[in-house]
């Protein structure tokens, strides 16, 4: 036998752990980016949202009926209840879809966020938008908001901003395109 040492492992009990800094957490499984301020959709558009589903839904569910109505089969009219309810349950969760709606400037790109269930957060560089555009549907128009779109060369990246008060859509819109001006002529 050779009178080498023995080396132990280290276990946990016997290493001491590094201090680990403090950072804070997001909830597990948010896409929350910490230290940004978000802006969020006006809660008009809650109003506005809802009434485009009432309307939809409506025609929707009336037409679900219609199999009933022309053949008078009771299973059929399945259909049309199933509408309703489905139309229903997305106009209850209305309210809480349009408070996850937001958006964020950032030094080089615009982030967006959406969805409850299906979370998506887009990062737009300033110097990759093409264009920005201000839309108003009816409904939208009469509460004074608007909806801000805005595109780059790739397609999947479009993104619209549902939910601004004209004035912020109108003001957001040109600083956007000024930034974006001031960053495609490094390119």
């Amino acid at each position: 036998m050779t009178d080498q040492p023995q080396v132990t492992p280290a276990t946990p009990e016997t290493t001491p752990a590094a201090p680990q800094p403090e950072t804070p957490q997001s909830a597990p499984g948010s896409l929350e980016i910490e230290g940004t301020d978000w802006q969020r959709a006006s809660p008009k558009y809650i109003a506005v949202d809802i009434v485009g589903y009432v309307i939809f839904g409506g025609i929707m569910t009336v037409a679900g009926f219609i199999p009933f109505w022309v053949s008078g089969w009771a299973p059929s009219a399945l259909l049309g209840v199933a509408l309703g309810v489905l139309f229903l349950a997305v106009i209850a969760l209305t309210p809480r879809r349009v408070r996850a709606i937001g958006y964020a400037l950032r030094e080089d790109d615009l982030l967006f966020r959406r969805g409850i269930l299906f979370q998506r957060v887009v990062a737009v560089p300033y110097g990759r938008m093409q264009l920005v555009d201000i839309t108003r549907g009816p409904i939208a128009r009469a509460v004074g908001l608007a909806e801000l779109k805005f595109v780059t060369a790739a397609a999947s990246t479009g993104v619209l901003i549902p939910g601004l008060p004209l004035a912020d859509a109108e003001r957001l819109r040109d600083h956007l395109v000024a930034v974006a001006e001031t960053r495609r002529a490094g390119l």
